[in-house]
């Protein structure tokens, strides 16, 4: 029983990797500290961002259990040195990579309330359910266990189960636990953060809080514009919107309320029967949803002269060995993309066979795997994807992308809505794009979405997003 005391309290001890005795060379010193610099020139002479350094040795009686330590990304995380960590992960760390007692980046950014770390973490594909082999805890129990409030809240918002949490730490067994460890706290710090206070108007129980995503945020383009277009009985549209997937990928945020809206728009100003509208959310679309809506409803209901609409937000993901860029389903898997995913290639050659005057596709995806709102197979890198030319477009077909090939694609928080397709609803709403007969001049929609996605991708998120306008090659 003594030696296993020992171990729980150096096991606490161990989740701060300055507690322990460890050992690491330049680079994790240099990631603990946020030296930029430091890094960059350890990673120029060789070192490797994934290498495990930290040993304790001689801790009680000559029991020394390996392998306490971690690769520099823990470093980064537990010291909340956010841009350390974007910098390793850059350079090919492994975001899910375990350390002592099966913990992970994660993890040790929760315990600390290291917010920024965490948003890093999540959007380069970290597993946001991840447990340690120690007590089989989340980052969200450990969070909570620490009472790391603005962690607790983010995992929660990012798709963390807090009713599997609570159940999680009313089952422990206090005795296992040191007393600077709470349960209980935990407990009423995670039904605090869900509950919140009913005078903000924020629903109390976490079913109506949490189904379906995160905690709406309402903007200007919310509300609906009372100019409506003529009704069109030859317009046709599939919107998509999956925000979280079978495989528990990283949430795809706002995908399912941008999908909603969406519909909103083409049916009450676009000028689309509802009746033409296919709605796909979630665990309705499918792989072989896709392939039904696609391949077989469009086929059968598009008549010559018709208008097509198609709307999708959730992941992309690419197939490392070929470069083809695919939508990832409800079903699909990053690591088995050709079987499970379905290719943007088919999805061009589906519509490019129908007889429609004009086709619009808006992607409010992105497929480098680089993160954001891609993912891609365990152990691969990012890969840099000329979405221009990599597949020939019907000539009446133009694509409209969130962002290009070697780009990721934000999330604009404080409207609640994905960064570019809230720009491209606010461009239909406010910049008298839409033409009388409910068709969109789409040269001057993109130049209207273009430069504002940059300027608040780089303003708000320093990153760059330049969405792409694709169109038929020229011969």
């Amino acid at each position: 029983m003594k030696r296993i005391s020992v171990f729980v309290s150096i096991f606490f001890l161990c989740i701060g990797l300055s507690a322990c005795a460890t050992t690491g060379g330049p680079l994790h010193i240099a990631s603990g500290q946020g030296d930029l610099t430091a890094i960059k020139n350890a990673l120029h002479a060789g070192a490797d961002p994934n290498e495990h350094k930290g040993k304790m040795t001689n801790i009680v009686d000559g029991w020394s259990p390996a392998g306490w330590g971690g690769p520099p990304l823990h470093h980064a995380a537990y010291y909340c040195r956010a841009e350390a960590a974007r910098v390793l992960i850059e350079k090919g760390a492994d975001v899910n990579a375990k350390g002592g007692i099966g913990l992970t980046a994660l993890h040790r950014a929760a315990v600390k309330d290291c917010v920024e770390v965490i948003k890093i973490l999540l959007e380069k594909g970290a597993d946001i359910n991840a447990r340690d082999t120690g007590f089989q805890y989340s980052p969200l129990e450990w969070a909570a266990l620490s009472g790391s409030s603005n962690a607790v809240r983010l995992l929660i918002e990012k798709g963390a189960d807090p009713e599997e949490a609570m159940f999680k730490l009313q089952t422990t067994n206090k005795g296992k636990l040191p007393s600077t460890m709470n349960p209980e706290a935990g407990v009423q710090l995670l039904s605090a953060v869900v509950r919140r206070d009913k005078k903000a108007g924020q629903p109390a129980g976490f079913k109506d809080m949490f189904e379906g995503g995160r905690p709406e945020a309402r903007s200007d383009v919310d509300d609906i514009p009372s100019a409506k277009a003529k009704l069109n009985k030859n317009a046709y549209a599939i919107v998509i919107g999956i925000e979280q997937y079978r495989q528990k990928l990283p949430k795809a945020d706002f995908a399912v309320s941008d999908a909603k809206i969406m519909v909103e728009y083409l049916t009450r100003v676009l000028g689309y029967p509802e009746e033409n509208v296919i709605t796909l959310l979630n665990d309705h679309a499918s792989n072989v949803d896709l392939v039904k809506y696609f391949e077989k409803w469009l086929p059968n209901n598009v008549e010559p002269g018709a208008s097509v609409f198609i709307y999708y937000s959730g992941h992309g993901a690419p197939n490392p060995k070929t470069g083809d860029a695919y939508l990832v389903p409800y079903d699909g898997d990053p690591s088995f993309i050709d079987e499970t995913g379905y290719s943007l290639k088919r999805m061009y050659a589906a519509l490019g066979k129908l007889p429609a005057k004009k086709i619009i596709v808006a992607l409010d995806s992105c497929f480098s795997g680089a993160g954001g709102s891609s993912v891609i197979a365990k152990g691969s890198r990012p890969l840099v994807m000329n979405l221009q030319t990599a597949t020939a477009l019907a000539a009446n077909m133009t694509v409209l992308s969130a962002s290009s090939g070697e780009q990721t694609s934000s999330t604009y928080d404080e409207k609640g809505h994905g960064l570019f397709t809230y720009f491209m609803l606010k461009g239909i709403k406010d910049e008298n794009v839409v033409k009388p007969d409910g068709s969109i001049a789409i040269s001057d929609l993109f130049g209207y979405i273009k430069p504002q996605v940059e300027r608040i991708a780089r303003k708000q998120y320093n990153n760059e997003q330049s969405p792409q306008l694709i169109g038929a090659k020229k011969n």
